[in-house]
Order: structure tokens, then sequence, then C-alpha cells
């Protein structure tokens, strides 16, 4: 049965993550990609909402915290929190990377905002949700994101313009335009769709005045 509530998403979409990060570790496959070079493409679409000088950003969902790793080696000055519902996630996290005054992991709703906030693959795994459900999900969501967002946000999600052969049931495919759109209506003037890249997603990027 399709979930009818939050909590019941958090666990069945926390559950899928912690069966991946179980088997695999803190790697790519850990958080269900295909490879090292998708992993750190997709970081770099995302990663051109941020500016050269000092910013904090937000990695929501942020997994064993890959995407920090990939900012510390293009970015010199910033502060990074990596949130995730998954408590197996966050443990690999703080492993991997030890404490520092700029880099923290949490699982409590974020309360504090920053500069940017990035989302790399939250929006792709739907399980048993119906699409219309998901779609909801992924609006309120985007709601949220902007909401702890000063200066811009961006986030990336698995398009509808993917083979449909090639599609999986509990994958969600998200039309470009609409996302688009919604975006650029609600959000903020300077949007940005990315979908030239080679991978069967998009990436979308907010920039506030």
């Amino acid at each position: 049965m399709p979930p009818d509530n939050e909590s019941t998403r958090r666990k069945n979409i926390t559950s899928y993550y912690q069966d991946k990060i179980e088997a695999f570790g803190p790697t790519h496959q850990g958080v269900d990609w295909n490879s090292v070079e998708s992993q750190e493409l997709r970081f770099s679409k995302l990663a051109q909402v941020l500016s050269h000088e000092h910013f904090s950003v937000i990695d929501y969902g942020c997994g064993y915290g890959a995407l920090y790793d990939y900012l510390t080696s293009h970015h010199k000055h910033f502060d990074y929190i990596g949130f995730d519902w998954s408590e197996a996630m966050l443990s690999e996290a703080k492993q991997v990377h030890p404490e520092n005054p700029g880099c923290h992991f949490t699982s409590a709703p974020i309360e504090k905002n920053a500069d940017y906030t990035i989302a790399s693959g939250i929006f792709n795994v739907k399980l048993e949700e119906t699409s219309e459900n998901w779609h909801q999900h992924v609006l309120s969501t985007l709601i949220q994101i902007n909401q702890i967002s000063r200066k811009g946000f961006s986030f990336n999600i698995l398009t509808s313009y993917s083979d449909v052969e090639k599609q999986s049931a509990k994958l969600f495919y998200a039309n470009p335009c609409d996302l688009f759109d919604y975006c650029k209506k609600n959000f903020a003037r300077n949007v940005a769709l990315l979908h030239d890249y080679g991978l069967y997603e998009f990436t979308i990027i907010v920039r506030k005045e």
C-alpha cells in the first residue's frame, strides 16, 4: 500500500537507504549512484549555484557527506551542514569526516538558514508512492528548502524524458518544464534548468536577488 503520511514515507525511504549503506558502505553505491564519475558530475552542476566567496551551505539529504568532499576540493572557505533522515548515513558521515567547526551533520530539523541549500538525489526514489503523491512531496520539500536558503538553492531529479522502457516503477520521473515553471513563479526570477550533461536527469538552480 502507498504511504499515506509523512512518517511512513520517512520510515520507508530511510530503510531503503539504510540497506544500501549497510551493503556498500560510504561509497557511491551506498547512496544508490552508478559511479563516482556520475556522482561528481551531478555535484559540479548543483554547485553552480554557489558563490566563490565564503558561504554557508546545507546539504539536504547528505548521505555519507560526499558533497562535502567535493566542495573541499573546489572551495576554500565555507560552512557545511549535512542533513539526513538516516542515522545510519549520518553515522558513516561522522566516521568519514573528522569533526571540525565548519562541518556538522544532523538529523534534526533545520532551524537556522544558510546561504545555499543543495539537494542531490532526494527526489528520485518513491518506492510504493503514487506519482501524484510524490509530486506533492517534491513541491512541499522545495518550499521548505526555499525557506532555509538565503541566496539560492539547487536540486536534481530524474527526467520524464527518460526512455520509457528503462524507467523503474520505484523511481519518480519529473517534467523539467513543470518544475522550472514552478520555481520561476514561486521562488525567484533567476532560475536555470540544466538538462544537457548526459544523465537521465536534470538540475534546477534557483538564485535569489
